[in-house]
């Protein structure tokens, strides 16, 4: 079971931060949400109100195996404004664990130098924030110990791939096929 940290921030995009936390528990994981607010209750940009397990000073992260960043414009503004997440993510890629970024929260990444010769997505538009990336136009991108994923319609994927880094191809395969419906389209 690997431990999964996700950072919530006011202006969150609400699928992308629990799409991921749904499915990485699924699998197994042992997934810790922490706001980087001072309190637990966390308002997303569709006004949804969140509960974060932790708040930021309350945790040592260093055991983690992923870092997730949620997207969301005012969220990932929030995120990136707060140091003590900056010194996190930074020892975590130092140190090759596994970071996760979606949205407009890949830009963080770019900011950080993280995106320097990998490839990466980011959502539409904010191309340019990927510094150093080559830019995909994907729904998901993993390169080494980098993922970033797209915007909000591609949460599902983003998660999947989450899952298939920490508990492999076939955990991934088999959590999607009993998550999704297979269906035949009618004409």
């Amino acid at each position: 079971m690997a431990k999964v940290y996700v950072f919530l921030a006011d202006g969150l995009e609400e699928v992308e931060a629990m799409t991921p936390v749904d499915v990485l528990r699924r699998a197994g994981n042992e997934v810790i949400t922490v706001s980087v607010m001072g309190r637990k209750w966390i308002r997303g940009s569709h006004k949804i109100y969140l509960e974060a397990d932790r708040l930021i000073q309350e945790v040592k992260c260093e055991d983690g195996d992923l870092y997730v960043l949620p997207g969301g414009g005012e969220g990932t503004k929030n995120l990136a404004e707060n140091h003590e997440l900056a010194q996190i993510l930074n020892s975590a890629y130092i140190s090759g664990s596994h970071i996760a970024a979606i949205c407009a929260a890949p830009s963080i990444f770019g900011k950080m130098g993280f995106l320097e010769s990998r490839k990466a997505t980011v959502y539409p538009g904010m191309e340019d924030t990927l510094t150093g990336a080559e830019y995909q136009d994907v729904p998901v991108v993993t390169d080494d110990n980098v993922t970033t994923g797209h915007g909000p319609g591609a949460a599902f994927d983003f998660a999947f791939e989450l899952v298939r880094i920490l508990n492999g191809e076939n955990s991934a395969r088999e959590l999607k096929k009993q998550m999704v419906f297979q269906h035949e389209t009618v004409v």
